[in-house]
């Protein structure tokens, strides 16, 4: 009889185990969701500004038309990137557009000096603030949602459950590493 409440006890302790395990899953699957809502609503108000400061600038520089046609192209594909990796790969060519649509600008003195260009250049680098705050923390959630997918006991119950470990929203080229050139 003993013995048997003992393999009770030991079965109920893993079940207690396993249940806790499964919930801790679950809670930092939820906060890699929510850190990745967060680069998605950064993005989102990127992709919305990028029309605007287009068109400022297409007022002044009309002769460059294909850089225009490339920033359409890449915001396009940024958009329309599905997951961490692909949506990370699109947001590097954006930003690498984006680098030249600003260099075009400083050619033009009255365009540098235009307010709504001023004005939609200062939002534009709140938002690159944010983009990397929200990356930040999607990324120390991805860190300790993968640490806890991968360490063992509790990597039993992330293969039993369908947990894998997720992406880090990394940057791709040495350029993206480079900090951006923006005058105001």
């Amino acid at each position: 009889m003993s013995l048997l409440l003992l393999a009770l006890a030991a079965l109920a302790g893993v079940v207690i185990w396993f249940i806790g395990g499964f919930n801790k899953f679950v809670h930092l699957k939820a906060l890699v969701d929510e850190a990745w809502s967060g680069i998605d609503v950064q993005l989102k108000r990127r992709y919305d500004l990028i029309p605007n400061l287009v068109a400022v600038v297409k007022q002044y520089a009309t002769h460059e038309k294909s850089i225009f046609e490339d920033i359409a192209r890449a915001r396009s594909r940024a958009i329309n990137a599905q997951g961490v990796e692909d949506k990370a790969s699109a947001e590097s060519g954006l930003t690498q557009t984006l680098k030249t649509l600003f260099a075009v600008a400083e050619n033009y003195p009255n365009l540098k000096a235009n307010e709504n260009f001023l004005s939609l250049q200062q939002d534009l680098g709140a938002i690159e603030n944010e983009i990397q705050l929200s990356r930040r923390y999607y990324n120390g959630a991805a860190r300790n949602y993968n640490v806890a997918v991968t360490t063992f006991p509790a990597r039993l119950i992330a293969a039993a459950s369908g947990y894998h470990a997720v992406p880090y929203f990394e940057l791709n080229t040495a350029a993206e590493r480079e900090n951006p050139q923006i005058t105001f």
